[in-house]
């Protein structure tokens, strides 16, 4: 395939300009031709501020110049819109997670399989400069043998549930939301989750919105979905180590994401994120000398919004027959691991986790222009 990958989007919210524009800047081997929305005057005043096509979902769908949809919708649609791009014969590119449950996503995954289709999945954050250095830390065997790991996050529910709608409907909880980025980074550092132990909370069922421009200043919101996961995850290594994420908490993401080994630790910033500082603490044979973090060089070029860098990853593995390494297996475990810590908050028990997955190539340097695999 010589051509430029064409590519139509599906949903015109905030999203989709990140990724419009980034794809236009960054990843001139694809095209972004169209765009659609289930409110047709959104996906006009994007296709004006981009220089595409605005169209309906169906003439999207039956337009043969298209290889590939990117579905940014909210995840609650996702299983429908995939399962039609699929059935219509395109590659299909979805944000996070593919769906709200693991029995959905894995029918999507043996569609996609029985179509000889590529299917890949958000959050392509991994794919950064700062994850990948890790994981070439962690291969590397910087660390020396991984023993354990430590996650912990938080963020503002007031603020977001504010900004937002979306995150009040059913399955955009902090696991589907916001937890899938810390997940994914992880299997792709360590490999698949075995075990999950887990103790969920919603202890805020409503909450009122602060935005003094909202229409809705001051209302009282609906907000059941989970705000706290406090985890112990065991990897199918062995490896098991802490996951912790809180959103009834201030503002400004803070992020902790540590690896221990044998030989040092290392530090990751936060996987919502593509680029940012990655430290290396070394154990020293000379008891006298203090350890030092020092922060290691990046592997790849993309520290910057790179949204669209999974939905390039995915063209370029159609044109080489590689696999991709947003790929559907991937993507199924982790919302399954999100699927068990939700299954153990409620049930006290501890849930072992039956899908299973390969870690994904590293991505030590440009996608398109200097991709090993290529």
């Amino acid at each position: 395939m010589d051509k430029r990958f064409r590519v139509g989007v599906i949903g015109a919210g905030a999203i989709s300009g990140r990724y419009i524009g980034t794809i236009q800047k960054k990843f001139p081997s694809m095209e972004v031709v169209s765009v659609c929305a289930a409110h047709r005057e959104n996906a006009e005043k994007k296709a004006r501020e981009y220089g595409i096509a605005a169209c309906t979902l169906e003439e999207m769908l039956s337009d043969p110049s298209i290889d590939m949809v990117l579905n940014l919708t909210p995840v609650g649609a996702h299983y429908e819109i995939v399962k039609k791009a699929l059935l219509a014969g395109k590659h299909v590119y979805t944000e996070k997670t593919m769906t709200d449950d693991p029995k959905t996503a894995g029918e999507l995954a043996a569609l996609a399989k029985e179509k000889g289709l590529y299917l890949g999945c958000a959050p392509d954050t991994f794919l950064g400069a700062a994850v990948q250095t890790a994981r070439k830390a962690v291969d590397g065997g910087a660390v020396g043998e991984v023993t354990s790991f430590g996650i912990a996050a938080n963020r503002s529910n007031d603020l977001l549930l504010s900004l937002f709608a979306f995150l009040r409907e059913p399955g955009a909880g902090v696991c589907y939301d916001y937890a899938v980025y810390y997940i994914t980074a992880l299997v792709n550092l360590l490999g698949p989750v075995d075990q999950v132990s887990a103790v969920v909370r919603a202890p805020y069922p409503t909450h009122v919105n602060i935005l003094p421009q909202s229409p809705d200043f001051g209302k009282v919101m609906d907000t059941p979905n989970e705000s706290q996961v406090s985890a112990v995850l065991r990897m199918k290594s062995g490896v098991a180590g802490t996951f912790m994420v809180n959103s009834d908490s201030v503002r400004a993401d803070q992020a902790f994401f540590a690896i221990y080994g044998t030989k040092g630790i290392l530090y990751l910033t936060d996987p919502n994120q593509f680029g940012g500082d990655v430290m290396l603490l070394r154990e020293q044979e000379d008891l006298q000398k203090p350890l030092i973090r020092e922060k290691l060089e990046p592997v790849n070029p993309y520290f910057e919004e790179s949204r669209g860098l999974g939905a390039a990853d995915l063209a370029e593995a159609v044109r080489t027959g590689r696999r991709a390494r947003t790929d559907a297996e991937m993507a199924v475990h982790v919302l399954d691991v999100l699927c068990a810590m939700l299954e153990s908050g409620e049930t006290g028990r501890c849930v072992t986790v039956e899908s299973h997955c390969e870690r994904p190539r590293p991505l030590t340097g440009g996608v398109e222009e200097n991709d090993p695999d290529r």
